[in-house]
């Protein structure tokens, strides 16, 4: 490690641009609230049915365990690398380039997931109201990506500012119907479902219906480190960073608890196994036409509004992961390109968006909108909780030799171990690794994701060995920090 005095030199993105507040609202939207309470939370309903609320807080406890961690990395490593700095500074570069190689796919899929339920979203909705034809989900594909693309080009103060607005109107509308339902529910609202009770799912009865539904659940927080990426352009990032991370997962867990537990006990816990189907694939939008009439409006303008949300701080996020990436020449230097005018990383959003739209396209093609939200989902989910896993190392690492003398056994070692223990079994689960007896393999076409991450991987590590050859230097590169709140790093 060299002196953290040391000056990298490097394109800069705009200073000071942003506050906590829309770095908060980055992470809650990059979560997708409303979305996820509404479709990736009930994807988990499949395998662990009425008890789905019990998934929900221990996934949340998880997660929660893994953002302090990270919260204490983002006080020293502020960089728009986010997690792969973290573990590159903390553990060790070439750990580091291998994890940034790996949130390369991770960040770019969240347009093409997002989008294609966006699409399956507007068009279910559409037919049912006016017969159109669902075949025509790409129309809407396409325009939420033109909208992204154009909020994020003209800079992150219009990018994030937006996402705030859309955050706070998501989660308004969607836990004032799940205050609704929750009376409506009556003498049907029960704790059981906070309990094993309901884990009934033919195949998947108890433990393991628990950890194959945390997969999805995990993958309704994932997304929340996005705020890690904004450092270099937020004021006070060492601070301001560490409590979006923080409160963000508090805030987007204590909405799922709601939500999730109003949606079972007015469905029926007896009946969340075809809770998804319900309504065409679309149950709240359906629920709330039973409890609110026309007023169904409003959830599906949420949903809508949640696409383009979680959309956009994916595209914020994943464009800057791309721009590092291009400074450190991981990438070609193109990514590295910043607008002369909005100081935004234009080339590596176009990028993201056009591949993005590519894959979303062929996909859904083949198997559908929906679904390709959670395959696309559980690649996510599968590339990003061991990221989470290594930062959690990296946190008692780093504090335990670098930062000794703010060693504290809580957060440091107890915290990030309990983070760890939540979230390893559901990995193996998502990439179908049967280590654990209580784990049931997904089923298809979620069976594809360990190849495709495999795959992934396997690339990295061949483009990894040619780069220990031929520029090592380039391997080490993912460790700098590139500024500190107008303090510019270097941990190499």
């Amino acid at each position: 490690m060299a002196d953290s005095s040391a000056v990298v030199s490097g394109p800069s993105l705009r200073r000071n641009a942003i506050g906590l507040r829309e770095v908060f609202f980055q992470a809650v939207t990059h979560t997708g609230p409303a979305i996820s309470a509404a479709f990736a939370i009930g994807l988990g309903a499949a395998y662990f049915g009425g008890s789905l609320p019990l998934a929900v807080i221990l996934a949340m406890a998880g997660i929660l365990f893994c953002a302090v961690s990270f919260g204490e990395l983002s006080r020293h490593i502020p960089s728009a690398g986010g997690l792969y700095t973290y573990i590159a500074r903390a553990l060790h570069p070439r750990i580091g380039f291998l994890i940034a190689w790996a949130y390369a796919l991770a960040e770019p899929l969240v347009v093409p997931a997002v989008l294609g339920l966006l699409g399956n979203l507007v068009a279910t909705t559409l037919n049912a109201q006016f017969g159109w034809s669902t075949g025509l989900w790409w129309i809407w594909f396409l325009l939420g990506a033109a909208i992204v693309y154009l909020l994020n080009i003209a800079g992150i103060q219009i990018g994030a500012r937006t996402g705030s607005i859309l955050g706070l109107l998501e989660f308004a509308i969607f836990s004032i119907l799940a205050l609704f339902l929750i009376v409506e529910a009556g003498s049907a609202n029960t704790l059981n479902v906070f309990t094993m009770h309901y884990a009934t799912i033919k195949g998947y009865e108890g433990t393991s219906g628990l950890f194959a539904a945390l997969v999805f659940v995990y993958l309704s927080f994932t997304g929340f480190e996005g705020a890690a990426p904004l450092a270099e352009e937020t004021e006070h990032p060492r601070s301001s960073v560490r409590w979006a991370l923080i409160l963000s997962v508090t805030a987007v867990g204590l909405f799922f608890i709601l939500t999730t537990y109003a949606s079972v006990v007015y469905f029926g816990p007896g009946r969340m196994a075809s809770f998804l189907a319900y309504g065409g694939g679309n149950p709240w939008t359906q629920i709330a036409r039973h409890v609110w009439g026309v007023g169904w409006v409003l959830i599906f303008l949420a949903l809508v509004n949640s696409c383009i949300a979680n959309t956009n701080a994916g595209a914020l996020a994943g464009s800057r992961i791309l721009f590092s990436l291009g400074r450190i020449r991981v990438l070609p230097s193109a990514f590295a390109r910043v607008h002369p005018r909005w100081q935004s990383p234009y080339f590596a959003l176009t990028v993201q968006v056009s591949v993005g739209v590519v894959v979303g396209l062929i996909a859904g093609a083949k198997f559908g909108p929906l679904t390709i939200f959670g395959l696309l989902g559980t690649i996510i989910s599968a590339i990003l909780i061991p990221m989470y896993f290594l930062a959690c190392l990296g946190c008692i690492k780093f504090f335990a030799t670098e930062k000794r003398s703010e060693w504290n056994p809580f957060f440091h070692l107890i915290i990030p171990l309990l983070g760890i223990a939540l979230i390893v079994p559901a990995w193996f689960t998502a990439v179908g690794i049967p280590i654990f007896q209580f784990v049931s393999p997904l089923v298809y076409p979620y069976t594809l994701v360990g190849p495709i991450v495999g795959g992934w991987v396997l690339i990295g590590v061949v483009y990894f060995i040619y780069l220990l050859n031929k520029d090592p230097k380039r391997l080490d590169a993912v460790a700098n920090v590139f500024v500190d709140e107008g303090i510019a790093t270097s941990a190499v």
